[in-house]
């Protein structure tokens, strides 16, 4: 695992936009597994620079998503497809038949999933970006989550719901219901980056790196990963 410590989210997004630069220009059909959340924004941005530079070109990457909330509307302004649209793939050259992003669609949700797991199979991920929740979520693996799943589907904690209330008008808007990569598919990439900013991560991080190994919190499962890189800001290192 490495660790880096960054002053602030600017700088971490900067660090973390290298590796996935370097990769796309070292192996142009690379495979990125993709998060959304406000952690990755700032990545993103970098990445739409390096295209609009030339530096690299999404032609030929193919990209699958972390998760996505079950219910609601692809086109849905809070969707995961719309997040993914609007703050990266509109402005860069990936082909629409290389993004996968898991269907949204409640009722054939377990079915779904399955594809969607089949799918990352035939696959190698290069590279897998994750963020963390409070309560030490990846992806929608909530506390609890067995290390064995695959994609699937769950229900969201209130704690989850609460946090990601900020994109919301109310409480009711909020999905109940995502479908996730599992920690065993996310296990499975070459490298993970996982990236934390603010003081409201300190916890988790603290977690996920100094405590015990278990399912209460799901992201100290990557921690044995071969090929973990930890990037955070002062303020979620701050109980380090």
């Amino acid at each position: 695992m490495k660790l880096v410590i960054c002053k602030d989210y600017d700088e971490a997004s900067l660090k973390a936009s290298e590796i996935v630069i370097n990769q796309i220009k070292n192996k142009p059909n690379s495979v990125i597994g993709l998060a959304t959340g406000s952690t990755p924004v700032g990545l993103y941005k970098k990445l739409i620079e390096g295209f609009k530079n030339g530096e690299i070109s999404f032609k030929q990457v193919t990209t699958f998503n972390l998760d996505e909330y079950l219910g609601i509307s692809h086109n849905h302004p809070e969707s995961y497809h719309a997040f993914m649209r609007d703050n990266l793939f509109k402005d860069v050259d990936i082909q629409e038949k290389n993004i996968h992003i898991p269907s949204s669609d409640l009722k054939n949700a377990e079915k779904n999933a399955l594809n969607y797991t089949k799918a990352l199979q035939k696959v190698q991920v290069d590279i897998q970006l994750l963020g963390i929740g409070t309560n030490g979520h990846i992806g929608f693996n909530e506390p609890g989550s067995s290390f064995d799943n695959e994609t699937f589907a769950i229900a969201l904690t209130e704690q989850t719901r609460h946090d990601n209330l900020r994109f919301f008008n109310t409480i009711e808007e909020v999905p109940t219901h995502a479908v996730t990569m599992g920690i065993k598919t996310i296990y499975r990439s070459k490298k993970i980056i996982l990236m934390a900013t603010g003081l409201t991560k300190a916890d988790a991080i603290y977690g996920m790196l100094k405590g015990p190994i278990t399912p209460d919190l799901p992201a100290s499962a990557l921690r044995n990963h071969p090929d973990l890189v930890v990037i955070i800001d002062e303020l979620a290192a701050s109980k380090l």
